[in-house]
C-alpha cells in the first residue's frame, strides 16, 4: 500500500499508543508510522519493523519540534500525569502547530463537553485548545476501558467481592483494542475541519453483571459490592493505589450511577467496522492471562 502522508502518535509507548502503532502499521507502509515516545532508549517492547522511533517528550517542547518534523497528522493521546495534562497538551497542540501538522487527534472522555466526570475538566480545557489552534481535528471522545474493571479481577477472586460506586448504574465500555483501531481509522480517513466521534461500547452492563460474570467463568463466588465514593476512594488506597488515581476511580464509578458512562449511540462499532469487543471476552482474556 502507498500513501502520501506520514502518521505520528504520542505516548506510544503506552498500552493504548502501542496498539494503535500495531494498527496503523498493518493499514500502512510501516515508514509511514513513526512513534513519539518519552526516551527512545527504554521501551517496553520493540514497535513493529520500519515504524520510526523519535523521542517525544510532552514535557520538552524542543523535543516536540524535532518529533513533527515531516508529521501530517499526529495522534495526541491523552497524557496520565493527572493535574498535570493541560499544560503537557498545550505543548504538544503548540508544537503541532510550528510543525504545519495537518491534522490533530485527540484521545478525549464521552461527552466531555458535558460529562459529570471529575476527569473531564482537563478534557474540555484541552478541547478548547484544540478548537483555537487553528488545526484541523478530530476528537475521539472514549468511553471506559473494558481493562478498568478488568484490573480489579484478581482482587476479586482473593476476596470474593468486586468493590464499587456504580450502583446500577449501566457502563457502555469497549476494550482497549476497540478504541486503538478507531484511533487509527480516524487517523487514517478524517476528512474536513472538525470532526467528533462520541465513542463506547455496543452492549451496556451493571457491576453486578460483572461480578456474575466473573465467577461464572472462573467457577468462584464473586459478588459486586457498592460502597458509597468516599468509602470506595479509601478502599482503593488501602489497596496501595495512589489517591489521585483513587480519587479518579471513585469519582468515575459515582458518576457511571447517574449515567456518565452509558451510550448506545454504536458509533465505535460503525467506525471500526465491526462489533466492539463484549465485556464476556475481556474478562475470559484476563482470567486466562492469570487474572
Amino acid at each position: 500500500m502507498s500513501t502520501s502522508f506520514r502518521v505520528a502518535v504520542t505516548g506510544a509507548n503506552g498500552q493504548l499508543g502501542r496498539l494503535v502503532i500495531e494498527t496503523l502499521a498493518r493499514s500502512l507502509p510501516p515508514r509511514a508510522v513513526v512513534a513519539l515516545v518519552r526516551d527512545p532508549a527504554h521501551l517496553s517492547a520493540p514497535f513493529p519493523e520500519g515504524v520510526e522511533v523519535r523521542q517525544g517528550d510532552y514535557e520538552r517542547p524542543e523535543t516536540l519540534d524535532i518529533a513533527l518534523k515531516d508529521v501530517d497528522r499526529l495522534l495526541l493521546i491523552s497524557s496520565n500525569a493527572l493535574g498535570a495534562r493541560l499544560a503537557q497538551h498545550r505543548n504538544v497542540i503548540a508544537a503541532a502547530s510550528r510543525a504545519g501538522v495537518e491534522r490533530l487527534a485527540y484521545t478525549s472522555v464521552l461527552r466531555a463537553d458535558t460529562s459529570s466526570l471529575g476527569l473531564a475538566e482537563e478534557h474540555r480545557q484541552t478541547e478548547a485548545l484544540i478548537r483555537t489552534s487553528g488545526l484541523s481535528y478530530t476528537l475521539l471522545r472514549n468511553g471506559w476501558y473494558t481493562e478498568n474493571y478488568a484490573a480489579s479481577i484478581p482482587a476479586a477472586l482473593a476476596h470474593g467481592a468486586l468493590l464499587g460506586s456504580a450502583g446500577d448504574g449501566h457502563i457502555s465500555s469497549a476494550s482497549r483494542q476497540d478504541y486503538a483501531e478507531a484511533a487509527a481509522q480516524a487517523l487514517i480517513e478524517d476528512t474536513g475541519p472538525q470532526v467528533v466521534h462520541e465513542l463506547a461500547g455496543d452492549l451496556a452492563y451493571t457491576l453486578t453483571e460483572f461480578a456474575a460474570e466473573i465467577a461464572r467463568q472462573a467457577g468462584k463466588p464473586v459478588a459486586y459490592v457498592h460502597l458509597p465514593q468516599a468509602e470506595f476512594r479509601s478502599a482503593l488506597v488501602g489497596a496501595g493505589l495512589p489517591s489521585p488515581v483513587a480519587e479518579l476511580l471513585s469519582d468515575s464509578d459515582a458518576a457511571a450511577a447517574k449515567g456518565a458512562l452509558f451510550d448506545r449511540s454504536g458509533q465505535l462499532s460503525r467506525l471500526i467496522g465491526r462489533p466492539t469487543t463484549p465485556f464476556t471476552a475481556t474478562v475470559a482474556e484476563t482470567l486466562a492471562a492469570g487474572g
